[in-house]
């Protein structure tokens, strides 16, 4: 693959400084950090992209998207990350949208692309439950065939802003006499169906974004099946690849590194900034290496996916590996640069700011939370153990 600098992204990069300017509403620039935006930010910031022809920037033109290439997508993703504008819905973008394209029927197409892409409909995904999270094909949520409708019963957990969707993605097994693997299949349902009940769960970064989703006798249609019974798990395979490259979350990387960078620029440590003792100068171009790193492979693994290379399922998880654990190490360099501060419980970026302000609440806020984060960065989207079996099966044969 080829690396050298694309002489047209920068006047990309000018392009979408432009737009940016001119359409984003001022009420939503600048918005506080975060790995995703409260929903009617989502969906008011979809309706402005849908309207200028970006609604879709991962995806190729004949499903809509506006084909850009990984480069762009990059590009774009930095500058709105800049620029402090809403996210997006990831879960559509890059996770169910392609699912969707590769397996949907036209009529499932015409259901569901339409809605999330023009800002009404938000998704969440019920893969993880109590006895099967990266054991996958343990899971037990059941689907059983009555007439036109799966009645599904079982229990999710992790669920990712199951409070804010509209609609989920869900695993189920629909047969319990062959392979595990075999007997799951992908079903589509929306979270106003009886029988659905969201429970919060509040994290280790004292936000709420996870939950517990339970199914009591849940009537779904049939038309909501993605493929045939029992291919859930091959939907899977190709749903996670994608995730691989989601779960990089570069342009929160990108963030991160600026922050350690302001931080080390600000802060005092003797006779001069943080930034000119040597030490933390070498730490900081260590991992602002592996930054780039990081951005060479999210390129190739995607290029090497839209060319459906056998490679692109190996190098995913060494993505996925790599980055997250980057993550961590970057986050906890922002904790420690802040000495005593970063022990501090400043309030959270969701939450109103205290009435008297904290030392440093411009500089720290948020700092810690992030760090507690990424301490899942490594769990979800499948452990680094189960990463380092997949890289040991397929490079070595082991």
């Amino acid at each position: 693959m080829d690396f050298q600098a694309d002489p047209g992204l920068e006047a990309f990069r000018q392009e979408v400084r432009q737009f940016l300017r001119d359409n984003v509403p001022q009420e939503l620039k600048g918005q506080p950090r975060c790995t995703r935006s409260p929903r009617e930010q989502i969906l008011r910031w979809q309706k402005v992209l849908a309207a200028h022809g970006w609604g879709a920037p991962y995806w190729p033109v004949e499903h809509g998207g506006t084909g850009w290439s990984v480069a762009q997508t990059l590009v774009f993703d930095d500058e709105c990350t800049r620029a402090g504008v809403p996210t997006q819905d990831g879960f559509v973008q890059k996770m169910l949208g392609p699912v969707l394209n590769a397996f949907a029927t036209p009529a499932q197409k015409a259901e569901h692309l339409a809605p999330a892409l023009n800002g009404e409909r938000l998704w969440c995904q019920g893969f993880s439950e109590p006895g099967a999270g990266s054991d996958l094909a343990s899971l037990k949520t059941r689907a059983v065939r009555d007439g036109d409708h799966y009645v599904v019963n079982g229990q999710k957990i992790w669920t990712s802003y199951a409070h804010h969707a509209d609609w989920i993605f869900l695993l189920v097994r629909t047969d319990s006499s062959g392979k595990k693997q075999a007997g799951i299949s992908f079903l589509l349902v929306d979270m106003k169906t009886p029988g659905i009940t969201v429970r919060p769960i509040r994290s280790i970064d004292d936000a709420h974004h996870l939950n517990e989703t339970f199914f009591e006798d849940v009537r779904v249609p049939v038309g909501n099946l993605i493929g045939e019974e029992g291919a859930g798990w091959n939907i899977t395979k190709y749903l996670l690849n994608n995730e691989h490259a989601t779960t990089a979350d570069l342009p929160d990387l990108r963030r991160y590194m600026r922050e350690l960078r302001r931080i080390a620029t600000t802060l005092d440590a003797g006779d001069g900034k943080l930034i000119d003792r040597p030490e933390f100068a070498l730490r900081l171009a260590r991992l602002d290496a592996d930054l780039e790193a990081i951005a060479m492979l999210v390129q190739r693994v995607a290029q090497l996916d839209m060319a459906h290379h056998p490679a692109s399922h190996l190098l995913g998880s060494i993505l996925k590996l790599r980055a997250t654990e980057l993550q961590q190490r970057i986050t906890e360099a922002q904790t420690e640069a802040l000495g005593d501060h970063g022990a501090v419980a400043y309030a959270h970026w969701h939450d109103a700011p205290p009435a008297e302000a904290y030392p440093m609440q411009d500089l720290a806020r948020g700092i810690a939370n992030d760090m507690f984060l990424r301490r899942a960065a490594t769990i979800y989207g499948g452990t680094s153990e189960v990463q380092r079996g997949i890289i040991a099966k397929l490079m070595f044969q082991l």
